[in-house]
Protein backbone atom coordinates (compact mmCIF):
# COMPACT_ATOMS: atom_id res chain seq x y z
CA UNK A 1 0.00 0.00 0.00
CA UNK A 2 1.53 3.29 -1.11
CA UNK A 3 1.23 6.21 1.28
CA UNK A 4 0.63 9.22 -0.90
CA UNK A 5 -0.41 12.85 -0.78
CA UNK A 6 -1.94 14.06 -4.06
CA UNK A 7 -2.77 17.56 -5.25
CA UNK A 8 -5.35 17.60 -8.06
CA UNK A 9 -5.09 20.58 -10.42
CA UNK A 10 -8.24 21.33 -12.39
CA UNK A 11 -8.53 23.41 -15.54
CA UNK A 12 -11.27 26.00 -14.95
CA UNK A 13 -10.51 28.22 -17.96
CA UNK A 14 -13.09 29.54 -20.43
CA UNK A 15 -12.35 26.51 -22.62
CA UNK A 16 -14.22 24.36 -20.09
CA UNK A 17 -17.53 25.59 -21.52
CA UNK A 18 -16.93 23.51 -24.68
CA UNK A 19 -19.27 20.57 -25.24
CA UNK A 20 -16.94 18.15 -27.08
CA UNK A 21 -16.82 16.17 -23.82
CA UNK A 22 -20.37 15.74 -22.53
CA UNK A 23 -22.09 17.64 -21.12
CA UNK A 24 -19.20 20.18 -20.93
CA UNK A 25 -15.46 19.85 -20.45
CA UNK A 26 -15.84 21.18 -16.90
CA UNK A 27 -18.50 18.65 -15.88
CA UNK A 28 -16.66 15.78 -17.56
CA UNK A 29 -13.61 16.84 -15.55
CA UNK A 30 -15.65 16.89 -12.32
CA UNK A 31 -16.67 13.25 -12.84
CA UNK A 32 -13.05 12.28 -13.47
CA UNK A 33 -11.81 14.14 -10.35
CA UNK A 34 -14.49 12.33 -8.32
CA UNK A 35 -12.99 9.00 -9.41
CA UNK A 36 -9.42 10.15 -8.65
CA UNK A 37 -10.35 11.26 -5.12
CA UNK A 38 -12.21 8.04 -4.29
CA UNK A 39 -9.45 5.93 -5.79
CA UNK A 40 -6.66 7.62 -3.83
CA UNK A 41 -8.42 7.60 -0.46
CA UNK A 42 -9.72 4.03 -0.78
CA UNK A 43 -6.36 2.57 -1.80
CA UNK A 44 -5.06 3.71 1.59
CA UNK A 45 -7.21 5.44 4.26
CA UNK A 46 -4.21 7.55 5.31
CA UNK A 47 -3.85 9.09 1.85
CA UNK A 48 -4.70 12.77 1.44
CA UNK A 49 -5.96 14.73 -1.57
CA UNK A 50 -6.07 18.49 -2.17
CA UNK A 51 -7.57 20.63 -4.92
CA UNK A 52 -6.24 23.59 -6.93
CA UNK A 53 -7.70 25.60 -9.82
CA UNK A 54 -5.19 26.56 -12.52
CA UNK A 55 -6.98 29.44 -14.29
CA UNK A 56 -7.64 33.05 -13.29
CA UNK A 57 -5.05 33.13 -10.49
CA UNK A 58 -4.26 29.65 -9.21
CA UNK A 59 -6.22 29.04 -6.05
CA UNK A 60 -5.97 26.28 -3.43
CA UNK A 61 -9.60 25.23 -2.91
CA UNK A 62 -8.80 22.57 -0.32
CA UNK A 63 -5.53 21.73 1.40
CA UNK A 64 -4.61 18.06 1.79
CA UNK A 65 -7.43 16.07 3.40
CA UNK A 66 -8.81 12.49 3.45
CA UNK A 67 -12.34 13.98 3.20
CA UNK A 68 -13.40 13.51 -0.44
CA UNK A 69 -16.82 15.06 0.25
CA UNK A 70 -15.16 18.37 1.15
CA UNK A 71 -13.11 18.31 -2.06
CA UNK A 72 -16.08 17.48 -4.29
CA UNK A 73 -18.30 20.18 -2.78
CA UNK A 74 -15.59 22.77 -3.55
CA UNK A 75 -15.10 21.33 -7.03
CA UNK A 76 -18.78 21.65 -7.96
CA UNK A 77 -18.70 25.37 -7.13
CA UNK A 78 -15.93 26.01 -9.70
CA UNK A 79 -16.96 28.15 -12.70
CA UNK A 80 -15.06 28.60 -16.00
CA UNK A 81 -13.10 31.86 -16.28
CA UNK A 82 -9.81 33.18 -17.60
CA UNK A 83 -6.82 31.29 -18.97
CA UNK A 84 -4.85 28.38 -17.59
CA UNK A 85 -1.43 29.00 -15.96
CA UNK A 86 0.07 25.51 -16.06
CA UNK A 87 3.52 26.14 -14.57
CA UNK A 88 2.13 28.37 -11.82
CA UNK A 89 -0.52 25.77 -10.92
CA UNK A 90 2.06 22.99 -10.69
CA UNK A 91 4.34 25.17 -8.53
CA UNK A 92 1.47 25.97 -6.15
CA UNK A 93 0.58 22.27 -5.96
CA UNK A 94 4.21 21.43 -5.17
CA UNK A 95 4.25 24.03 -2.41
CA UNK A 96 1.05 22.54 -0.91
CA UNK A 97 2.64 19.08 -0.99
CA UNK A 98 5.72 20.36 0.85
CA UNK A 99 3.39 21.27 3.74
CA UNK A 100 1.90 17.76 3.95
CA UNK A 101 1.63 16.40 7.49
CA UNK A 102 2.76 12.89 6.61
CA UNK A 103 6.38 13.47 5.60
CA UNK A 104 6.67 9.75 4.73
CA UNK A 105 3.97 10.22 2.07
CA UNK A 106 5.08 10.17 -1.55
CA UNK A 107 4.17 13.36 -3.43
CA UNK A 108 2.00 13.33 -6.55
CA UNK A 109 0.30 15.98 -8.67
CA UNK A 110 -2.57 15.06 -11.02
CA UNK A 111 -3.28 17.84 -13.53
CA UNK A 112 -6.24 18.08 -15.89
CA UNK A 113 -5.33 20.17 -18.95
CA UNK A 114 -8.14 21.03 -21.37
CA UNK A 115 -6.99 24.36 -22.78
CA UNK A 116 -3.83 25.57 -24.56
CA UNK A 117 -0.71 25.64 -22.36
CA UNK A 118 0.92 29.01 -23.06
CA UNK A 119 4.11 28.31 -21.08
CA UNK A 120 7.01 27.56 -23.42
CA UNK A 121 8.63 24.13 -23.54
CA UNK A 122 11.89 25.40 -22.04
CA UNK A 123 10.07 26.56 -18.88
CA UNK A 124 8.17 23.27 -18.68
CA UNK A 125 11.38 21.23 -18.88
CA UNK A 126 13.06 23.44 -16.24
CA UNK A 127 10.08 22.91 -13.88
CA UNK A 128 10.09 19.15 -14.55
CA UNK A 129 13.80 18.93 -13.61
CA UNK A 130 13.09 20.68 -10.32
CA UNK A 131 10.16 18.38 -9.53
CA UNK A 132 12.25 15.32 -10.36
CA UNK A 133 14.94 16.50 -7.96
CA UNK A 134 12.29 16.89 -5.24
CA UNK A 135 10.86 13.41 -6.01
CA UNK A 136 7.44 14.64 -7.11
CA UNK A 137 5.50 12.53 -9.62
CA UNK A 138 3.08 14.23 -12.00
CA UNK A 139 0.20 12.68 -13.96
CA UNK A 140 -1.42 14.76 -16.71
CA UNK A 141 -4.80 14.18 -18.33
CA UNK A 142 -4.50 16.00 -21.66
CA UNK A 143 -7.89 16.52 -23.33
CA UNK A 144 -9.68 18.90 -25.68
CA UNK A 145 -6.61 20.76 -26.98
CA UNK A 146 -4.30 17.82 -27.51
CA UNK A 147 -3.09 19.08 -30.91
CA UNK A 148 -1.39 22.10 -29.37
CA UNK A 149 -0.43 20.59 -26.01
CA UNK A 150 0.78 17.03 -26.56
CA UNK A 151 4.33 17.85 -27.69
CA UNK A 152 5.00 20.24 -24.77
CA UNK A 153 3.44 17.95 -22.17
CA UNK A 154 5.30 14.91 -23.52
CA UNK A 155 8.61 16.79 -23.06
CA UNK A 156 7.54 17.67 -19.50
CA UNK A 157 6.70 14.05 -18.55
CA UNK A 158 9.76 12.59 -20.31
CA UNK A 159 12.00 14.99 -18.35
CA UNK A 160 10.31 13.99 -15.09
CA UNK A 161 10.69 10.27 -15.74
CA UNK A 162 14.22 10.46 -17.10
CA UNK A 163 15.60 7.38 -18.88
CA UNK A 164 14.26 4.74 -16.54
CA UNK A 165 11.48 6.35 -14.51
CA UNK A 166 7.85 5.30 -14.89
CA UNK A 167 6.27 7.22 -12.00
CA UNK A 168 4.75 10.05 -14.06
CA UNK A 169 2.20 9.63 -16.84
CA UNK A 170 0.65 11.57 -19.71
CA UNK A 171 -2.79 10.34 -20.79
CA UNK A 172 -4.12 12.03 -23.93
CA UNK A 173 -7.88 11.66 -24.42
CA UNK A 174 -9.39 12.46 -27.83
CA UNK A 175 -12.93 13.91 -27.97
CA UNK A 176 -15.71 11.33 -27.85
CA UNK A 177 -15.05 8.90 -25.02
CA UNK A 178 -15.98 9.76 -21.47
CA UNK A 179 -13.11 11.40 -19.62
CA UNK A 180 -13.93 9.26 -16.57
CA UNK A 181 -13.85 6.04 -18.64
CA UNK A 182 -10.50 6.99 -20.18
CA UNK A 183 -9.12 7.63 -16.71
CA UNK A 184 -10.35 4.27 -15.36
CA UNK A 185 -8.45 2.39 -18.06
CA UNK A 186 -5.29 4.52 -17.72
CA UNK A 187 -2.06 3.84 -15.79
CA UNK A 188 -2.88 6.87 -13.59
CA UNK A 189 -5.31 4.77 -11.55
CA UNK A 190 -3.24 1.59 -11.66
CA UNK A 191 -1.47 0.67 -8.43
CA UNK A 192 2.13 -0.43 -8.11
CA UNK A 193 1.17 -3.91 -9.30
CA UNK A 194 -0.91 -2.61 -12.19
CA UNK A 195 -4.29 -3.25 -10.57
CA UNK A 196 -6.90 -0.55 -10.06
CA UNK A 197 -6.29 1.31 -6.82
CA UNK A 198 -9.21 0.97 -4.46
CA UNK A 199 -11.64 0.60 -7.32
CA UNK A 200 -12.13 -3.16 -7.59
CA UNK A 201 -11.64 -5.24 -10.71
CA UNK A 202 -12.32 -3.88 -14.17
CA UNK A 203 -14.80 -6.73 -14.76
CA UNK A 204 -17.44 -4.56 -13.08
CA UNK A 205 -19.30 -1.77 -14.84
CA UNK A 206 -17.05 1.33 -14.92
CA UNK A 207 -14.36 -0.76 -13.18
CA UNK A 208 -16.15 -0.41 -9.82
CA UNK A 209 -17.49 -3.21 -7.63
CA UNK A 210 -21.00 -1.97 -6.61
CA UNK A 211 -20.99 -4.09 -3.44
CA UNK A 212 -17.68 -2.58 -2.31
CA UNK A 213 -18.53 1.02 -3.22
CA UNK A 214 -22.23 1.49 -4.04
CA UNK A 215 -22.03 5.31 -3.88
CA UNK A 216 -19.26 5.58 -6.47
CA UNK A 217 -20.90 2.97 -8.73
CA UNK A 218 -24.18 4.91 -8.59
CA UNK A 219 -22.45 8.27 -9.22
CA UNK A 220 -20.72 6.86 -12.29
CA UNK A 221 -23.94 5.32 -13.61
CA UNK A 222 -25.87 8.58 -13.17
CA UNK A 223 -23.06 10.50 -14.86
CA UNK A 224 -23.04 8.08 -17.80
CA UNK A 225 -26.84 8.28 -18.17
CA UNK A 226 -26.64 12.09 -18.18
CA UNK A 227 -24.04 11.95 -20.93
CA UNK A 228 -26.19 9.57 -23.02
CA UNK A 229 -29.23 11.82 -22.56
CA UNK A 230 -27.22 14.86 -23.62
CA UNK A 231 -25.83 13.00 -26.65
CA UNK A 232 -29.35 11.92 -27.64
CA UNK A 233 -30.60 15.48 -27.35
CA UNK A 234 -27.86 16.63 -29.71
CA UNK A 235 -28.63 13.80 -32.10
CA UNK A 236 -25.10 12.42 -31.95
Amino acid sequence: MVLESTMVCVDNSEYMRNGDFLPTRLQAQQDAVNIVCHSKTRSNPENNVGLITMANNCEVLTTLTPDTGRILSKLHAVQPRGKISFCTGIRVAHLALKHRQGKNHKMRIIAFVGSPVEDNEKDLVKLAKRLKKEKVNVDIINFGEEEVNTEKLTAFINTLNGKEGTGSHLVTVPPGPSLADALLSSPILAGEGGSMMGLGASDFEFGVDPSADPELALALRVSMEEQRTEAGRRGT
